[in-house]
């Protein structure tokens, strides 16, 4: 069985988590993964606390397992989802963009397992000393914002520094990564863009299928000139994007033509909206059940795990 010291602490079947993807990680994505064995995630990004509330309701009604909110730290209302998600009993807690070491104590007084998502090793050190109860590190091949450092880079030399359990994400999409990713040192993984391409997400057919038809050369990074890049699948605003930034735009001007782009695309505009995928897109070819995704990851890792010295090591 694919068990780690991760399962105990979450209380879930398969560490297995679904990463966290503003409008597209609702209730139904959620409590779907949840219901399969892993740790689905409710993205709040930037919605007013009612629509994350009303969220959280809906998981609790469709799961009886744990399931988790990211609260994004830089968001309008980040004080008050984090008190709603503390009054709640939310499960688990993920965060990012930001340090939540002013809610830690919030968070642990409310029974809350709080993961980080680091792209650093120092960022691991400090949350680790703060009381994270695991560490989320995410690499350059993830989809939507994303750091420099590759996850084959990162994970290892952060298992290294850290005692608690760090969580691979970013390149994953299938058994083979999933090893890949605890013989680094992982004790879970977490996949989102392989989680798009479930019959459970509720994204306009047009996203999946721009998922399915992605190769291994589709995804390109934008907004550089923000300092918060973005990997997204390429289409004509990427096309224009990349070229005004060439041209020299502000990070301004950058943000203005980009507002509202996320939500286009998932509403199914895969020409003017942002598709955002990892690199892993290309190895995505299937919509299925989140149950059968993960189980399927399950099986793989466990046979890779089991062959990988016969077929490695072989003469």
């Amino acid at each position: 069985m694919m068990k780690t010291e991760l399962c105990n602490i979450l209380g879930i079947e398969y560490p297995v988590i679904q990463g966290a993807m503003a409008w597209v990680s609702d209730a139904m994505l959620a409590s779907a993964v949840s219901e399969g064995g892993g740790l689905g995630v409710i993205a709040a990004g930037s919605a007013p606390v009612s629509a994350v509330e009303e969220q959280i309701k809906k998981a609790i009604l469709m799961t009886s397992k744990p399931f988790g909110v990211n609260i994004m730290l830089m968001a309008p209302e980040t004080e008050k989802i984090v008190d709603l998600v503390c009054r709640m009993k939310v499960p688990v807690v993920t965060t990012g963009a930001g340090n939540p070491g002013k809610y830690m104590e919030q968070f642990k007084q409310a029974g809350i397992k709080v993961m980080p998502v680091v792209p650093s090793v120092a960022l691991a050190v400090r949350m680790e000393k703060m009381g994270a109860d695991a560490l989320i590190v995410e690499g350059y091949e993830a989809g939507g914002h994303v750091g420099e450092q590759t996850t084959m880079a990162l994970i290892p030399q952060i298992v290294d520094a850290v005692k608690i359990p760090v969580i691979a994400a970013g390149g994953i999409a299938d058994g083979r990564g999933a090893a890949a990713a605890f013989m680094l040192g992982a004790k879970g993984v977490q996949l989102g863009t392989r989680f798009i391409c479930s019959d459970e997400c509720t994204v306009a057919v047009e996203y999946k299928k721009a998922i399915l038809k992605a190769r291994d050369r589709d995804t390109v990074v934008t907004g550089r000139v923000t300092g918060h890049p973005v990997r997204v699948i390429s289409n004509k605003l990427t096309r224009e994007l990349k070229q005004m930034e060439k041209d020299g735009i502000t990070a301004a001007e950058f943000e203005k033509k980009g507002t509202g782009a996320l939500a286009r695309a998932v509403k199914g505009d895969v020409t003017y909206g942002s598709v955002m995928a990892g690199q892993i897109a290309g190895l995505v070819n299937t919509v299925r059940p989140c149950r059968e995704i993960i189980q399927e990851i399950v099986n793989d890792t466990e046979k890779v795990v089991l062959e990988i010295g016969e077929k490695v090591f072989s003469i």
